[in-house]
């Protein structure tokens, strides 16, 4: 007999291809575009798994689970929750409520996603015991019950699934549209002139960045999916809290799609893993402000190295090269605008973008962060989301021109290596 899975997602498109490949897999599958609709076919249709989003209309995916949860014969039902990497708390009210696996949408292909169904639709009836770190209840690729692609490597489509090259061939070719929509939807949030016109504004372009997400991790776009997951935390952020939207926010924002037209003209180039294994360097003499950066590069999954010392990080930076840096200003001995004039003078750090992270918001700080030779400038408190989507764009885009650049280099010392002994 046929298990019966229930999936619930408001994405018609995502829903779709699903659904597609569910049923190709041996499944009988029904769709609820909301929370509502979803408990309803959990009482009618009876499935033997539910396929959860937990950002959904009209009920929440963690009040659907708490709502089934309530009634003895569903306790058991396994629920697999896919949802946004970056909304933990959300992800962690998840697996309170009772959902027996949690998988981030921007790092699992479908094929990830029925390999987990599988795994709790085991003989005994017993879901899977979760895994990953303890502290982040988000289970990845690398934790899917079966082998797939490891972090930072792009998955493999099938070239024999012609549905699934259709699909990629027509999401690579709607990106041009989908630029031009999404920097459309931005002017109107720059120009807008009240709260509720910017929020209006960002509720648009979050479901607009949402669609984006799954859609590209549907057909293995590895950047894309990354950096719109992280967006798309962002804006429901500002969206949830617009004390929260300001110049910084709007800014990052700003630049995060600006990006994202950048990765479109690559047009599904295969990533480079290299972007797993960048290392960021921060400078702050206090613990608490290094503690708070340190944990958003976490999320964006950035190595950082943390300095207290500008000193200590002037010599470090003599010895090593860092894709990214993040400086303080008033700190002993040296503050932030001599530290960032002197990393300039080093050969390695003449390109390296430095980002200010300071208490300090004048128009004076500003000015000061830019002649001593930095890129930007983040005002504390800051979201770490925010300082997240920024790492994001400053190190993937370094990483992209290096890619770039790097045949011209190669070429050159091929050219050397070619030339006749001197004499």
């Amino acid at each position: 007999m046929k298990k019966k899975i229930l999936l619930i997602e408001d994405d018609q498109i995502f829903s779709t291809v699903y659904r597609k490949k569910l049923l190709q897999d041996g499944f009988e599958v029904e769709i609820a575009p909301d929370g509502e609709t979803g408990l309803e076919l959990v009482h009618r249709f009876r499935p033997d798994a539910v396929l959860l989003d937990l950002m959904l209309p009209k009920l929440p995916g963690v009040d659907f689970i708490k709502r089934i949860r309530s009634e003895r014969e569903f306790q058991q039902l396994p629920v697999v929750v896919f949802t946004n990497s970056y909304l933990t708390s959300t992800v962690q009210e998840a697996r309170n409520a009772g959902a027996t696996k949690c998988l981030a949408k921007a790092d699992c292909t479908p094929g990830h996603v029925i390999a987990t169904l599988h795994g709790v639709l085991n003989s005994d009836g017993n879901p899977n015991p979760p895994t990953g770190p303890a502290q982040d209840p988000v289970q990845t690729a690398a934790g899917s019950a079966q082998p797939e692609p490891a972090p930072g490597q792009r998955a493999v489509i099938n070239p024999d699934d012609e549905f699934q090259d259709v699909l990629r061939k027509s999401f690579i070719d709607s990106l041009p549209s989908t630029l031009t929509g999404l920097r459309t939807l931005l002017q109107g949030l720059i120009k807008a002139e009240n709260e509720a016109g910017r929020l209006q504004q960002i509720q648009q372009l979050y479901h607009r960045i949402r669609a984006l997400t799954n859609n590209a991790s549907i057909v293995g776009l590895f950047q894309i999916t990354q950096m719109t997951d992280a967006l798309e935390a962002l804006l429901k952020e500002l969206h949830d809290k617009p004390k929260n939207i300001h110049a910084s926010t709007l800014r990052t924002v700003a630049s995060a799609i600006d990006f994202l037209g950048v990765l479109f003209e690559q047009q599904g180039a295969a990533p480079d893993k290299q972007f797993y294994e960048a290392n960021v360097l921060v400078v702050d003499d206090e613990a608490t402000s290094r503690r708070a950066i340190d944990y958003a590069l976490e999320k964006a999954r950035l190595k950082s190295v943390c300095v207290e010392d500008p000193v200590q990080a002037l010599q470090l930076l003599c010895k090593k090269k860092f894709d990214l840096i993040f400086l303080d200003v008033d700190m002993p001995s040296m503050n932030g605008y001599e530290l960032c004039s002197k990393l300039r003078t080093l050969p390695s750090c003449k390109k390296t973008p430095v980002v200010f992270v300071t208490g300090l918001n004048d128009f004076e700080s500003r000015a000061n962060s830019s002649m001593s030779g930095g890129n930007d400038f983040i005002a504390k408190p800051f979201l770490f989301i925010e300082l997240a989507v920024r790492a994001l764009v400053y190190v993937w885009r370094g990483r992209l021109e290096s890619a770039k650049n790097a045949p011209d280099i190669l070429n050159a010392a091929q050219n050397v290596r070619t030339l006749p002994a001197p004499g």
